[in-house]
């Protein structure tokens, strides 16, 4: 299958070697792909350019979201939270409808500083903004409550764990669970939250992680500052 990936960070990077080594068809999305590759300088994480990650695997793609989306029969969207709508308007509805769309992002909002809050929330969830958005994809929250390495490795935590589908489409969360289940996740640890209004409380499980890792001393925010 080829799939487009939004995002050219962490969680990005991840699922796009992830799927390429399933021997899916793969491309990354950004916003420029000319300024992508140019950048020469590590990230405040310290991961390495986008270019320097790219020459490692060579077959994953670079190309603009709306190339990108054009491109992909399913979308994975891992970018920030905050600029998912602008990416995923970047690439256009008509490359979206009829498409399974798997939102992996946070709407993380920083702007109080440390940790983050979230916005929207309660009553809303950026789940459900991109479905109202594009109301002709197929959109299937998932992967948004972990590490990105345990989104492709979910062996890499001992004992049973889960992970959480949201979505209004039956097929859609059928084929992304079966996507899920390549990536090595069991079967019975993937849980159908239900329609995409559920996809609230997956997002809302965020707020707690980050507290967590903020009392048990972990300062690295890196499991999930996606990039564009």
């Amino acid at each position: 299958m080829r799939y487009a990936v939004l995002g050219t960070g962490a969680v990005g990077r991840n699922i796009a070697a992830k799927l390429a080594s399933l021997g899916h068809e793969v491309v990354v999305g950004t916003r420029d792909p000319k300024a992508t590759l140019a950048r020469t300088e590590s990230d405040q994480f310290g991961n390495p350019p986008f270019a320097v990650w790219q020459q490692e695997h060579p077959r994953v793609g670079l190309e603009t979201f709306a190339d990108a989306g054009a491109f992909g029969e399913s979308v994975v969207n891992t970018t920030a939270g905050t600029a998912s709508l602008a990416a995923l308007d970047a690439v256009g509805a008509e490359n979206l409808n009829g498409k399974v769309l798997i939102d992996i992002a946070n709407p993380l909002d920083f702007s109080q500083g440390m940790p983050p809050s979230l916005d929207p929330v309660n009553t809303d969830s950026l789940g459900e903004q991109i479905q109202r958005a594009f109301p002709q994809a197929h959109v299937v929250k998932t992967l948004n409550t972990m590490n990105t390495k345990v989104m492709v490795e979910p062996s890499r935590v001992a004992g049973e764990h889960n992970v959480f589908l949201s979505g209004d489409d039956e097929a859609a969360k059928k084929a992304v669970a079966a996507l899920l289940i390549s990536f090595g996740w069991p079967q019975q640890s993937i849980l159908d939250l239900g329609d995409i209004t559920s996809a609230r409380g997956a997002e809302m499980m965020l707020p707690i992680w980050m507290r967590l890792m903020g009392a048990l001393g972990h300062t690295d925010y890196n499991f999930h500052i996606q990039g564009a």
